[in-house]
């Protein structure tokens, strides 16, 4: 499908009796063009019959941040308190519009709910969404205001030493602006909800649709991670770190009986899958059958940063396409390693055909 095209669709769910020429005049072009979309749409099968009845592919819907990444790395080790020579470099970031992004690349269509300002940080974010793939109509624009920014120092390895997060944005995004989206939400195939949006919002996300949608949880950070600590039962998949598990289940994890015990705390509450994070270490999952530790092969690492994303996509993807807890794990960690060997938060070869190429090499 065409960006035009997808446009045209997008209008067309709005309004289904929207008219040839109402469509020509909001997006710019001729009513013949116009008809000539409406007539190539017709072909492919996204809309069938009078009335612009339209078939919906399953798609994900992402509600949270999306936002620019400032990124510091130091040429040599990190020296605290002092400057240090190094690169700085801007990126588009954000979870939820980094999970969105990397969903595409894994051909799920996805859309993106957000808070932008109307800024320039805000058109480079809504024209490469465009660009990409990704639906982010539905965003909402505040403005005379900042778009969010996120600052990080990397130190020598590549990973985050100290970040500031100036995120105030996202407490815009309120329940009376996400009742009006109630049906990109109610409709979508899984809803992945991340943590910079306010508590109030998630609760009502979460049940109001519940029996409608299925949930996926981004913790974020540990201070974020506590909003959901009392409706954490509502997510049927959940992917804190260790320290994050600790924190919403009051279990001190230092053994594998620790985890499982932690596990056993998310299930009991309604989690159907439980994935905790855990570094080098791997990652523990469990559901109601089955519980263990995967584990990779250490391979070098470029930027972290991007590595949780790239996670959380690939356990939607995973969900979409129905794989079991173990497959979904081992999908994921490798869009993980993918993730990590490129300098870019978002990794451009990304792909279910680079997962799989990884896999291969790693069992080798």
């Amino acid at each position: 499908m065409t960006n035009r095209e997808n446009q045209i669709l997008e209008e067309i769910r709005k309004n289904p009796l929207i008219s040839q020429k109402e469509l020509a005049e909001k997006l710019g072009i001729t009513r013949s063009g116009a008809a000539v979309h409406i007539s190539n749409l017709i072909k492919k099968g996204y809309i069938t019959g009078k009335g612009y009845i339209v078939r919906e592919n399953p798609y994900v819907c992402v509600v949270g941040g999306a936002n620019i990444d400032i990124y510091g790395f130091p040429f040599k080790k990190l020296i605290k308190n002092d400057s240090n020579p190094g690169a700085i470099k801007l990126a588009l970031g954000g979870v939820g519009r980094n999970i969105s992004e990397n969903l595409v690349k894994l051909g799920i269509d996805t859309n993106l709910i957000t808070v932008l300002g109307d800024d320039i940080y805000a058109d480079n974010i809504t024209e490469h969404s465009r660009e990409v793939g990704i639906k982010i109509e539905n965003s909402l624009i505040m403005k005379n205001s900042n778009s969010s920014t996120y600052l990080s120092i990397l130190d020598e390895n590549g990973n985050m030493d100290v970040a500031i997060a100036a995120m105030d944005i996202f407490e815009n995004m309120n329940v009376e602006f996400i009742k009006t989206k109630d049906k990109i939400i109610k409709n979508s195939n899984l809803c992945v909800i991340d943590t910079n949006i306010p508590k109030e919002t998630i609760e009502y996300i979460v049940k109001e649709f519940s029996g409608d949608t299925e949930f996926l949880l981004d913790t974020v950070s540990t201070s974020k991670a506590m909003k959901i600590k009392d409706i954490i039962g509502y997510f049927q998949i959940i992917k804190p770190n260790k320290i994050e598990a600790e924190i919403l289940t009051g279990i001190k994890i230092k053994t594998d009986s620790d985890l499982k015990k932690a596990g056993d705390i998310f299930i009991n509450k309604g989690v159907k899958t439980v994935i905790i994070t855990l570094g080098e270490d791997g990652v523990y999952y469990q559901n109601e059958e089955k519980s263990g530790i995967f584990k990779t092969k250490k391979v070098k690492m470029v930027n972290a940063s991007g590595a949780g994303d790239a996670f959380a996509a690939g356990l939607a993807y995973s969900h979409i396409n129905s794989l079991d807890i173990y497959e979904s794990v081992k999908f994921s960690a490798m869009a993980s390693i993918v993730a990590i060997s490129s300098e870019e938060t978002i990794n451009p070869k990304l792909s279910v055909e680079e997962i799989h190429k990884i896999e291969r090499e790693l069992e080798r």
